[in-house]
């Protein structure tokens, strides 16, 4: 379930936010509690604490004294604006440099982008597989 890569406590607060960005954990939502994530992914429960507080220090959880930790109101828009603005500057900016280095005018990189953006109005973007 979890791997070593990274420690734990940091891959149980990238999965509370996968869930807020998919939509499975909504605003004011409670969380798991930090003993029953624990338990159930035979974890300490120390780890747990850690990554709820460190959730907690940006903005995305909240603590309900004696009731438990919820989902932020706005946690999902926040997530959304960061992992936007890592897309275009990991993806499209890398894109970019990349189509400069191999000598691919952008005006080309800009079409084939068009197109795309045609077909998803065409198909929608569920079609994408079917294409």
């Amino acid at each position: 379930m979890f791997d070593e890569r990274s420690p734990i406590y940091l891959q149980v607060a990238d999965r509370v936010r996968a869930d807020i960005v998919s939509g499975a954990l909504n605003g004011d939502q409670p969380v798991t509690s930090t003993t029953q994530y624990a338990t159930f992914h035979r974890i300490n429960p120390a780890t747990v604490a850690k990554a709820y507080q460190q959730l907690v220090d940006e903005g995305l959880l909240y603590k309900k004294r004696g009731i438990g930790m919820f989902v932020a109101p706005a946690a999902r828009s926040v997530l959304l604006g960061q992992r936007r603005e890592r897309f275009f500057t990991e993806v499209v900016d890398a894109m970019v440099d990349e189509a400069r280095t191999i000598g691919v005018p952008l005006t080309e990189v800009i079409d084939r982008l068009r197109q795309a953006a045609v077909a998803d109005e065409v198909y929608g973007t569920a079609g994408r597989a079917e294409r």
